[in-house]
């Protein structure tokens, strides 16, 4: 597999190995297990592949056991309808015989209505901040974000840096070179990096770094919302705040906005947030 968009981009090219079955790999090289954001963007292509109108408007999906980043996954579709509005699928991504990650997925057909969406945040222009890589160098974030060929730039404070907790975690993104035009491949893109920073949302109210080695956590679900047509090669503001947090979980709400300002997407999250007990 290479490396950059074209790795992320070969991550997305499922294999179909038979009617509603796919196959795809991972980058073993880069974590302990599977990048919860590839799972849930392979399963939408997935769905995405079976459907014959229409664009993704919701995904929502469960994240049921760690992925083991040497061995590839299967994705099984389930056709569960085809309106003439809406089509829905269901997806179970399974390794070693055991799912580990289930998604649903609903596309609609364009059509006019009301139309009215909250005010993007103002926020510095993406050329005015350094990259990931010139901030972070050779830190785990940063070469994950590179390998996948994103370029990602932190408004304020990198998340693990922080000198005092914060309320409001905000970023620009895209991929670090043009990609093709289809609208299920975008999605797939913005579903892979909305994941990327979440859970660190949460745990930035309380003064805590993800890096911590005290930290254990993990993404327990996932949803978005696909509003507006919108390019993953192009500027995207993410801002992202957490709500609630309590009983060793955390809820993270983000906005996912065009460089125009428009609402292109809404993502919630639920993570788990869980520290190990500490020696004494």
């Amino acid at each position: 597999m290479g490396t950059g968009i074209a790795a992320l981009l070969e991550l997305l090219d499922l294999e179909p190995i038979e009617v509603n079955i796919f196959r795809a790999g991972t980058l073993e090289e880069l974590t302990l297990r599977v990048f919860g954001g590839q799972v849930a963007a392979q399963a939408l292509v997935a769905a995405g592949r079976t459907v014959g109108r229409g664009t993704v408007h919701s995904l929502h999906a469960y994240f049921l056991r760690p992925g083991d980043p040497r061995t590839p996954i299967l994705y099984e579709v389930d056709r569960i309808r085809d309106g003439r509005s809406f089509t829905t699928r269901r997806v179970v991504a399974i390794q070693h015989g055991e799912a580990i990650f289930n998604l649903q997925a609903s596309f609609h057909t364009s059509e006019e209505g009301i139309d009215h969406a909250a005010e993007m945040p103002s926020a510095p222009a993406p050329e005015s901040l350094p990259t990931l890589a010139e901030r972070a160098g050779a830190a785990t974030p940063a070469v994950f974000v590179a390998a996948h060929g994103l370029d990602v730039r932190f408004v304020g404070e990198l998340p693990w840096q922080r000198s005092a907790p914060a309320s409001r975690q905000q970023l620009w993104l895209r991929t670090e070179a043009p990609i093709a035009d289809d609208p299920l491949l975008h999605a797939a893109v913005a579903t892979f990096a909305s994941d990327l920073t979440l859970v660190d949302t949460i745990l930035e109210r309380h003064g805590y770094s993800p890096w911590d080695p005290a930290f254990i956590g993990a993404s327990l679900d996932h949803c978005m919302w696909f509003h507006r047509p919108f390019r993953a090669d192009e500027w995207l503001f993410y801002d992202q705040t957490s709500p609630s947090a309590s009983a060793g979980r955390g809820l993270a709400t983000g906005s996912l906005f065009a460089r125009d300002g428009r609402l292109v997407a809404s993502v919630v999250q639920e993570g788990l947030v869980r520290f190990r007990s500490r020696a004494t």
